[in-house]
């Protein structure tokens, strides 16, 4: 059932080796938006072909994109488009869709696609972690512990081999590596963390730090990093900032993973709250 008076154009982006978006999900949402009313004149598969900027879509009079897809995706498309005029529609494509639900709750990609076609929808432009290695939407990882970022990749790949060698180095490099402490403002234990993860609210940056002590535990929680489901882990809730300077503890330099992309910190990062500089439409109410 069409929703909208007239079909309004909108492009899709999507990644299919991203967490939920296999074929049968994806051909859901792509019917989801005919049954809205909406003109889905185009699918964009990532990293096949390359996210739009504002300028094609300028062009091609589209003032809506949507992104079906996990972290990494998400951030390339909505920070390739700071400063666009036209509003972004971030859909649940991965495996735990952090963003998604601060925008959306615990609805259903179909029932925001049919939320957004029947005006149920605002732009906000909600708070990110930035730093010198790009802005984290979903959230941002520091420490040792990001080094299971690789065996990740490996079991996205299916290469068993990579990803047996993969888990026996993380483990070595989280709990023989330099850790990382927060150094401004002083958080937590000052001998540091092998993994620290800072998640962007509106108006604070969340700090959770996560450590184990023996090697079953390392494994467990770099099991629980390959799902995304962070939290299973042991960890401690050390409060909210609006900045935080992250140290390597033995002033040596530290991984990075800015939504699910690896990055190399230096001795020291600093991480600010700051806002995302386009629209995206929320489905919650102001006050949820």
């Amino acid at each position: 059932m069409q929703i909208m008076k007239q079909k309004r154009a909108i492009w899709l982006v999507c990644n299919p080796a991203s967490g939920s978006n296999d074929d049968r999900h994806l051909q859901s949402v792509v019917r989801s938006f005919a049954d809205a009313g909406f003109d889905l004149s185009r699918i964009i598969r990532f990293p096949e072909e390359s996210v739009p900027d504002a300028a094609a879509l300028d062009q091609a009079g589209i003032d809506l994109v949507a992104v079906f897809a996990g972290d990494g995706t998400i951030n390339a498309l909505v920070t390739g488009l700071y400063g666009w005029s036209g509003a972004v529609l971030v859909l649940a494509g991965g495996t735990m869709n952090l963003l998604f639900h601060r925008l959306h709750g615990d609805a259903s990609s179909e029932e925001v696609v049919a939320a957004v076609a029947a005006g149920r929808a605002r732009p906000v432009r909600p708070g990110v972690v930035r730093s010198a290695h790009g802005d984290a939407l979903a959230g941002l990882l520091a420490g040792p512990g990001t080094s299971w970022n690789q065996v990740r990749e490996a079991m996205r790949k299916g290469d068993v081999s990579a990803m047996a060698d993969g888990a026996a180095e993380a483990i070595e490099e989280s709990t023989q590596g330099p850790m990382v402490a927060c150094i401004d403002p002083e958080l937590g234990r000052p001998e540091g963390y092998p993994l620290l993860m800072l998640n962007p609210l509106d108006q604070k940056i969340e700090v959770r730090a996560y450590h184990s002590e023996t090697a079953s535990e390392y494994l467990s929680q770099g099991l629980a990093l390959l799902r995304r489901n962070f939290r299973e882990g042991p960890h401690d809730f050390l409060g909210r900032v609006d900045h935080l300077k992250i140290g390597g503890t033995a002033r040596q330099r530290f991984g990075l993973s800015v939504d699910g992309e690896a990055r190399q910190g230096g001795p020291e990062e600093l991480f600010e709250l700051a806002v995302c500089e386009v629209d995206l439409l929320a489905t919650l109410p102001d006050d949820a």
